[in-house]
């Protein structure tokens, strides 16, 4: 079941209401499903109504009771955040902030 716009304005509303400023936290579609930047860093993948987040060391310890799950097929296993719970996800969008880093632009092709 794809990700609807209603259920990524409700993730983004839910991670402003975790304490991340409105302005830093914007989504875009890609590859049918969604990635949710703060202060544009990739933090969530939001695909088939689940957020996901990368299993990195930084949040093992806040999410070692969470459910875990393949985001898409061929994609390693994630996280699944509980995204209502806003002390979690502020907490671990935190972590998260400090170690992703931002994406470089790509270099447009050469004709």
């Amino acid at each position: 079941m794809a990700t609807t716009h209603d259920y990524i304005e409700f993730v983004c509303d839910q991670v402003c209401g975790a304490g991340i400023p409105v302005e830093s936290v914007r989504h875009k579609k890609m590859f049918g499903e969604y990635m949710v930047y703060v202060n544009c860093q990739p933090v969530l993948l939001v695909c088939g109504k689940t957020v996901f987040v990368k299993q990195l060391d930084c949040i093992a310890d806040l999410m070692a009771n969470a459910d875990r799950g393949h985001p898409y097929g061929g994609a390693k296993e994630h996280y699944i955040l509980e995204i209502e719970n806003s002390e979690l996800a502020g907490s671990g969008i935190a972590e998260l902030e400090k170690v992703t880093p931002v994406p470089k632009p790509r270099k447009k092709k050469a004709k």
